[in-house]
C-alpha cells in the first residue's frame, strides 16, 4: 500500500515553499522570484525546472546541493507544520483503518524528498503505520512509475513477496499518481483532495475515486477490492 503525502495526507505548502526559497538562496546566491507548481512532480524534476524559470542554468552539483539545503531549510520550519499546515480529513483514521487489514504494509510513494516526507508525517502523528524504509521518494531522479517499481522490489526483498498490480495499491490525488499506477503496475485509489478534480481523476484512469479519505469503511473496502485475495479479511 503506497500514499501520495502531498494533499492527499497532508498539506504544508507554505512552509515547503518557505523551505525552497530558503535552499534556492542558499544554492545560488539570489531570492526565489518563482516556484514552480508541484503538479504531483518530484522535488528532483521541481528543483531543475525552478532553476530555469529563475534564469539558472543548471550545473552537476545543483541539485544534490539544492536537496541538500531543501532538507535543512524544512527540517529547520518542521516546528511550523502543525501551526501552518493541516492534515488532510480522515488521514489518521484510514492509515489506521487500512493497518488492521491482513498482510498489509503500507509505505509512501511521493515526490517529497525522503527526511521531508518523515517530517511531513511525524508532525500530524501520521507516522506510525508507515514503513518508510520501502518507499519511493523524490531525490531518487526516476518517473513515479519507476520509483513504484522500485519500492516493490524494497518491498520484495524484506518481506520475500512479490509485488504485482495484483496485490500493489496506490492512493494519491493528482492525475500524475494515476499514471504512475497505471504505468507502474498497481491498483489505484484516487482521492479528489487535491488540485485534480474527480472527472479528471476517474479520465486518467483510477480504479476508484473517493471524495476524500473522510469514510475510512470506504478506504478500507476500495483497497480490499484492488487486492488478492479478494476475501480479505480485516484483524
Amino acid at each position: 500500500m503506497l500514499w501520495n503525502v502531498d494533499l492527499t495526507l497532508v498539506d504544508v505548502a507554505i512552509v515547503t515553499r518557505d523551505a525552497y526559497a530558503e535552499a534556492f538562496r542558499v544554492v545560488t546566491g539570489r531570492p526565489l522570484v518563482k516556484l514552480v507548481p508541484p503538479l504531483g512532480r518530484p522535488d528532483s524534476e521541481i528543483v531543475f525546472e525552478t532553476l530555469a524559470v529563475n534564469g539558472i542554468v543548471a550545473e552537476d552539483d545543483h541539485l544534490p546541493r539544492f536537496l541538500s539545503a531543501l532538507a535543512t531549510a524544512f527540517a529547520d520550519r518542521r516546528g511550523r507544520l502543525g501551526q501552518d499546515g493541516r492534515m488532510m480529513p480522515g488521514a489518521k483514521t484510514a492509515l489506521k483503518a487500512v493497518s488492521r487489514l491482513d498482510g498489509v504494509v503500507q509505505t509512501v510513494l511521493t515526490g517529497t524528498i525522503r527526511a521531508n516526507a518523515v517530517h511531513k508525517l511525524k508532525a500530524f502523528g501520521l507516522d506510525r503505520h508507515v514503513d518508510f524504509e520501502l518507499g519511493g521518494y523524490g531525490e531518487e531522479v526516476y518517473p513515479k512509475a519507476t520509483l513504484l517499481q522500485v519500492a516493490q522490489s524494497r518491498a520484495k526483498q524484506r518481506l520475500g513477496t512479490p509485488f504485482t498490480a495484483a496485490n500493489t495499491v496506490v492512493i494519491g490525488d493528482s492525475t500524475r499518481d494515476v499514471q504512475a499506477a497505471r504505468i507502474g503496475g498497481a491498483g489505484m485509489i484516487a482521492v479528489a483532495s487535491g488540485r485534480s478534480m474527480a472527472s479528471e481523476l476517474r479520465e486518467a484512469g483510477a480504479d476508484i475515486v473517493l471524495p476524500d479519505l473522510s469514510n475510512a469503511s470506504e478506504v478500507v473496502a476500495a483497497v480490499a477490492a484492488l487486492t488478492a485475495p479478494l476475501d480479505r479479511a480485516a484483524r
